[in-house]
């Protein structure tokens, strides 16, 4: 059983959690005697997030939690009962209600590991069964895969830009709704932050949870040090002290004070927090008063708007901190706030159980789709990689070439071994994958992002295998007949 919030979160069937047109083109498909035709759809996107070659692919266990729980209840297809045409008739007839009703997830799912790196056009997920259920999971398959990685991706580039120090994910409040706070704690941990403010999150994945304490805290005594003084009375072991309520550096004797006091009685201040102001300045300021105090190893915590260019910046100046607490433009991620994921139809079975190859034409070259029931291989030598091809199941391993999308041309590839980077999730509707816990997937991701730490992905190659792009420049010159 999958460790996902959305069971535990949200009681009842997910049949509903759809967009009206999925519904109306199933309704279609059902009524022309398409339904239980067995197709192929892949989720991917075309342009990686942020700038960047590749994202680190995420949302795959919430996308199986969904799954295990797809299905219509009584009262959903009562509701959909009552939706109405144009004129005013019911939109959907009773047999095709009744057959939601029964319908029982029946689709393989084939996916990357959560923490793997993708690069464009590579299939996020593979998903095979009766073309109705394909179509019906799509919507919400995008939502989770799509938010996760783009956020687990934000995660991977603010962490990197820390260069060792901790990021906390602190972005509950800023996040868009309860679910997406949570979604976005789980995939920025898989990204590499180190904890959460998030509690919930912390308790449904076992992510560490770190905090500190507001401005109201400080604001509802008579002063600052009073303040300090009292919450560390209360907390004696967690006090790190925000102290740019009034004045920064005054703030920071004042804390220095309070963490004598704590060390007569046996305790240690943990450190202090800047919110606002020359955060490179001023903690270059705070770091001087409290190694002269006698608090080397007191924290200095960050937070006010950071992102991986702000931590960039104030690294490049010489800034003092040791702790970035990173909140709207990680949980929001601001300079890109969706991630363009499409799911496409790629194969369908015809009347005689025979795969017919799909794809979407395009004006744009980049929107046409591939072909085919796909799968990712990574060439490696040793440990480094050194090249991905994107393959069709009928076809043999993967040779010496790929037609790159880079150079829109073939390349040939380093010698080296590959490994197939799917693994089968769903098995005719039944789960056969057995899920690691967070951390194990954090792990993952970490090595993975090594991997690639010195490897040049902007010339990366990346391509279809030579018969995958034959057989879909065969296909396109045929759509275009």
């Amino acid at each position: 059983m999958p460790n996902s919030h959305l069971s535990s979160l949200y009681a009842g069937s997910f049949g509903l959690m759809t967009d009206l047109y999925q519904l109306t083109m199933a309704y279609g498909y059902w009524k022309n005697g398409w339904a239980e035709r067995r197709a192929a759809f892949h989720l991917f996107f075309r342009r990686a997030p942020f700038g960047q070659d590749y994202a680190v692919a995420a949302g795959l266990e919430l996308a199986a939690d969904f799954l295990q729980g797809f299905r219509f209840s009584a009262e959903d297809v009562q509701y959909l009962g009552g939706l109405t045409g144009s004129n005013g008739q019911p939109l959907f007839n009773e047999a095709f209600l009744n057959y939601l009703q029964r319908m029982t997830f029946r689709c393989d799912v084939h996916a990357m590991p959560e923490g793997s790196i993708a690069f464009p056009h590579q299939p996020l997920l593979r998903v095979e069964g009766p073309l109705l259920q394909c179509q019906l999971i799509e919507t919400v398959l995008l939502t989770l895969v799509n938010y996760s990685t783009l956020i687990a991706t934000k995660s991977a580039r603010i962490v990197r830009a820390a260069q060792g120090d901790s990021v906390l994910e602190f972005g509950m409040r800023r996040a868009q709704g309860l679910d997406g706070a949570i979604t976005a704690a789980r995939a920025a941990y898989i990204g590499g932050c180190h904890a959460t403010s998030n509690v919930k999150a912390g308790q449904l994945y076992r992510i560490p949870v770190k905090g500190t304490h507001a401005h109201s805290w400080v604001m509802c005594f008579g002063d600052e040090l009073e303040a300090f003084r009292r919450y560390a009375d209360a907390l004696p072991n967690n006090c790190i002290f925000l102290v740019d309520t009034y004045d920064s550096l005054t703030g920071v004797e004042h804390a220095i004070r309070v963490g004598r006091q704590l060390r007569e009685a046996g305790h240690e201040m943990v450190g202090i927090r800047l919110d606002s102001g020359d955060l490179a300045g001023l903690s270059r300021q705070a770091r001087q008063l409290l190694d002269d105090a006698g608090f080397p190893d007191a924290a200095i915590v960050a937070s006010n708007e950071l992102d991986e260019y702000s931590i960039q910046s104030l690294k490049d100046r010489g800034a003092a901190i040791g702790v970035w607490g990173v909140g709207t433009n990680l949980v929001a991620a601001a300079d890109q706030p969706a991630l363009g994921g499409v799911y496409k139809l790629s194969a369908v079975q015809n009347e005689q159980g025979e795969w017919e190859d799909r794809l979407k034409l395009s004006e744009e070259a980049i929107k046409t789709s591939n072909p085919g029931r796909q799968q990712v291989w990574r060439r490696y030598d040793g440990e480094r990689p050194v090249g991905d091809a994107i393959q069709d199941v009928r076809d043999e391993a993967p040779g010496q070439q790929v037609w790159d999308y880079r150079t829109q041309a073939y390349c040939d590839l380093p010698d080296g071994q590959w490994s197939n980077l799917m693994q089968t999730v769903f098995r005719g509707g039944e789960l056969v994958y057995e899920f690691p816990d967070l951390q194990a997937v954090r792990s993952y991701s970490l090595g993975e992002q090594q991997r690639f730490a010195h490897i040049d992905s902007s010339r990366y190659p990346n391509g279809l295998t030579s018969p995958l792009y034959e057989r879909k420049m065969h296909l396109v010159a045929t759509v275009e007949e």
